[in-house]
């Protein structure tokens, strides 16, 4: 029956015998569906084709399918092969493995998410204390007993949040209650252990040292490293400038002309909001119309950041476009709009400024650091009469209460409008 000129039947293929086989008549170069009847009875099909090198070869397309199912499955090989693919079965598994592969990568991002999410402020602390007891360091048991006390137990919220986008107020956080209550020493422990802890993943993640549980962390950068010193803070923490200051502060700044100068002019002038939060807001964050800018802020217990607006007043445009950054991506930076400053480019730029001051007998209250000039920007509001609900709205802090949560949905846009106009007439003068 090989090599019939009519079309294959049911009935004809179920007459085959063991061994024997038939085909469909197929033009020249189309190659063929073949049917073979197997010893057990099975029937295999095949398409049948030369490959570019003159040799046959064939292809299964089903085993005990229908003959319709199976003239489906041939036809879209032979149109393959019609159009130019002769080495049919090379190609068929490219394409498998090419599937493979995506598949394989699709995975391998999927796996990268769940690691991220994994990858909490507690679990860099297991891992960093893990570290430290495979390397039999005397101090392990005291290291994750102090951060189990003062991180998991006084911030689980910090603790179960993804290590890498935690930012230096956020640490800042879990410092300040020990320093608040004068325990110095222990707040110099966390603030070391943190550094330490984030240090060694990073290093881990470059394969230079560290074990492989810190390594799978996938952390790049260390947001401890810019904790300011326990004395620092202890001593400065209720430092805020003096009007005269603050003025002083400003006509020093007002005079830089350089990208650096417009960055620390555009922070002040829109309310000195956090470095983390002004370093993520893009060009398409602000509202050239209304103007305003937004800011995403992601602190505390919330799910989704809570999107911030932020009025921007003349001065603050013009600091804004002094920065040129209309041809990047980010608002407050240094470099053109390339990137987001972060808080060492505010501090490198403020040190010169205070040394400045200093020099001009300018600071009798002495140095300050970036986050006192958000503090002296709600003391100087304080002292004009604008309320503690604006002030809070306008530097997105202590919003956490059930009333600011579920119930107050005023957008109090004119009134931080209002106090950064305020602001302004005080550090002019």
């Amino acid at each position: 029956m090989s090599g019939t000129k009519k079309p294959m039947t049911a009935l004809s293929i179920k007459n085959l015998k063991p061994d024997e086989s038939a085909s469909d008549p197929s033009p020249r170069g189309a190659g063929v569906l073949q049917a073979r009847k197997l010893s057990n009875g099975s029937v295999a099909f095949y398409f049948r084709y030369t490959n570019s090198k003159g040799v046959r070869d064939r292809l299964s397309v089903g085993l005990d399918s229908t003959l319709q199912e199976a003239r489906k499955r041939a036809a879209v090989l032979s149109r393959r092969y019609q159009d130019g693919d002769r080495d049919l079965r090379d190609a068929l598994v490219a394409e498998a493995l090419e599937v493979k592969r995506e598949a394989e990568a699709a995975e391998a991002r999927l796996e990268s998410q769940r690691a991220k999410l994994a990858a909490t402020l507690g679990a860099l602390v297991h891992a960093y204390c893990d570290f430290l007891e495979a390397r039999k360091k005397v101090s392990a048991p005291k290291v994750r007993q102090a951060l189990l006390k003062h991180v998991r137990d006084a911030a689980p919220a910090l603790w179960s949040k993804p290590a890498i986008d935690l930012d230096v107020e956020d640490l800042a956080f879990l410092i300040r209650p020990l320093v608040h209550k004068g325990r110095l020493r222990e707040a110099a422990k966390i603030r070391s252990y943190l550094q330490a802890a984030y240090a060694s993943a990073v290093s881990a993640r470059q394969g230079i040292n560290g074990s492989q549980s810190l390594r799978e962390l996938q952390i790049s950068r260390n947001p401890a490293k810019d904790l300011a010193t326990v004395e620092s803070a202890g001593t400065m923490r209720q430092r805020a400038l003096s009007e005269s200051e603050l003025r002083a502060y400003w006509q020093v700044i007002s005079a830089m002309p350089d990208p650096g100068g417009a960055l620390l002019r555009f922070h002040l002038l829109t309310g000195c909001q956090r470095i983390e939060q002004l370093a993520r807001v893009e060009t398409t964050d602000v509202d050239a119309d209304r103007p305003s800018m937004k800011i995403y802020d992601a602190k505390g217990r919330r799910k989704a950041p809570r999107s911030h607006e932020v009025p921007l007043i003349p001065a603050a445009i013009k600091a804004m476009e002094d920065m040129d950054v209309c041809l990047g991506t980010f608002v407050a930076s240094v470099d053109h709009g390339t990137s987001g400053a972060a808080y060492a480019s505010y501090r490198h730029r403020l040190k010169e400024v205070t040394r400045i001051l200093l020099e001009k007998g300018k600071l009798p209250g002495g140095v300050f650091a970036v986050g006192d000039l958000r503090r002296t920007v709600e003391t100087r509001l304080a002292a004009v009469g604008v309320s503690g609900e604006v002030r809070a709205q306008l530097q997105s802090h202590g919003l956490g209460g059930v009333q600011a949560r579920h119930y107050d949905r005023h957008e109090y846009f004119s009134e931080k409008l209002g106090a950064l106009e305020k602001l302004f007439r005080i550090i002019v003068g």
